[in-house]
C-alpha cells in the first residue's frame, strides 16, 4: 500500500503547492449544488473522544452554517464500521461532496471507490487513508503528525539534562500512543522516536494506546507506574491522555511536570492551562480549526478548480511561559 506522501505547505495558495487535476470527476458528473445553488456536504466525523475533537467539529459546523452549506454529520463514535456506513449513506443521497477523519489508516479503499464511481468527491480531513489508488479522495487538509512527533522529540533532546529526574544519566520515557493504527498515533510515534534517537539517554521503555482519551490516559498511566518507579518523561500523543496522566501521577503520590516530565500534543485550553500550571512541560499545537479551509478546499473543488493534493494547517509549539502569555485569548 502507498500512503499519500506528505508534503510540507501552510496555506492553499495554489502558486505555492505541486498542483493535481483534482475535482474533474465532479465537474463531469454535472453535480456541484441542489437546484438552487446550495452545497450539500456529508462529513463522517471520528467521534467525541476529546477536547481536540470537539473543537474541530464546532468549527466545521459554525463555518458551513456561516458559509450556507447544507451540512449532513455523523459521529462515528470512534469506529470504522460507521464511518464506512456514513459514507455510504452520503452516496445513497447524493450529496455535492464527502469529507471525513479517518477512525484508522487502512480498509476505505471499497467505500471510497463507490464514492468515485457515484461522481462524488472526497475530501480527507485532519487524518490520511493508506490506499493503493490515491486518485479516490481530491485533497487532505490536515497537520504533519510526524513533524509534530518530531517538535516533541526535539525539544526533549534538548531538554534532556533537565528530564532526566533522577540524575542516572538515563532519561526513561513511557508513551500514551493513540488510537492504534490511527494516522496521528502512527505519524507521531514516527516522529519522536526518529528525534529522539540522536540522544542514546533517551528511552522509550513503554508504549500503549490510551485511545487518545482522558481515561484511557489515566489507565495506561496507572498500569506504567505500578510497574515501573524509574520514569522520567510521559509523551501523550495528545492532551487529553496527559492530562489523564497527570491524575494518576497526582494519586501515586508525585509531581507532575517535575518529578515526572510531560510532552503533549493538541494545545487545547485544558492542556494550556495544566501547562501554565507547570503541570504540563511542554506542548506541540495540532490546530483543530480546520472549518474555513474544508468549505474553500469544497468549493474550489465542486467549481472544478485544481487544488493542492495536501494542505497543511500552521502550527506552532508551547512552553510554560508562553502558554500563560497566550491562554487568555485562546479559542479551543
Amino acid at each position: 500500500m502507498v500512503k499519500k506522501t506528505l508534503v510540507a505547505a501552510t496555506a492553499i495558495s495554489l502558486s505555492t503547492f505541486a498542483l493535481t487535476s483534482c475535482g474533474s470527476s465532479n465537474a463531469e458528473s454535472g453535480s456541484g449544488g441542489n437546484d438552487d445553488g446550495t452545497i450539500t456536504m456529508g462529513f463522517a466525523q471520528v467521534g467525541a473522544e476529546s477536547g481536540w475533537r470537539t473543537a474541530n467539529t464546532k468549527s466545521i459546523q459554525e463555518t458551513a452554517e456561516a458559509e450556507g452549506i447544507d451540512l449532513k454529520f455523523t459521529d462515528a463514535q470512534g469506529k470504522q464500521e460507521n464511518q464506512i456506513q456514513a459514507i455510504r449513506s452520503y452516496i445513497q443521497q447524493k450529496v455535492d461532496v464527502i469529507a471525513f477523519s479517518p477512525v484508522v489508516e487502512t480498509g476505505f479503499d471499497a467505500v471510497l471507490q463507490e464514492a468515485k464511481a457515484a461522481g462524488i468527491p472526497v475530501i480527507l480531513t485532519d487524518r490520511a487513508v493508506d490506499v493503493e489508488d490515491t486518485s479516490l479522495y481530491e485533497t487532505f487538509l490536515g497537520s504533519d503528525f510526524v513533524l509534530e512527533g518530531e517538535k516533541a522529540g526535539e525539544w526533549l533532546v534538548e531538554n534532556a539534562k533537565e528530564a532526566d529526574v533522577d540524575g542516572d544519566g538515563t532519561v526513561n520515557v513511557v508513551q500514551l500512543e493513540g488510537t492504534t493504527g490511527a494516522a496521528p498515533a502512527i505519524d507521531r510515534a514516527e516522529g519522536f522516536a526518529e528525534k529522539i534517537a540522536a540522544d542514546d539517554s533517551i528511552e522509550v521503555t513503554a508504549s500503549q494506546t490510551g485511545d487518545f482519551t482522558r481515561d484511557g490516559g489515566k489507565q495506561v498511566m496507572e498500569s506504567f507506574l505500578q510497574s515501573d518507579d524509574s520514569i522520567d518523561v510521559v509523551f501523550a500523543h495528545n492532551d487529553d491522555m496527559g492530562l489523564g496522566a497527570i491524575e494518576a501521577i497526582e494519586a501515586a503520590g508525585l509531581e507532575p511536570g517535575k518529578d515526572i516530565q510531560i510532552i503533549t500534543i493538541d494545545a487545547v485550553k485544558d492542556g494550556m492551562q495544566a501547562l501554565a500550571d507547570g503541570k504540563i512541560n511542554f506542548i506541540v499545537e495540532c490546530n483543530p480549526l480546520l472549518g474555513p479551509q474544508l468549505m474553500d478546499l469544497a468549493k474550489k473543488v465542486l467549481d472544478g478548480e485544481e487544488v493542492p493534493e495536501r494542505v497543511v494547517t500552521e502550527e506552532t509549539t508551547f512552553t510554560q511561559e508562553q502558554a500563560a502569555e497566550v491562554l487568555p485569548e485562546r479559542q479551543y
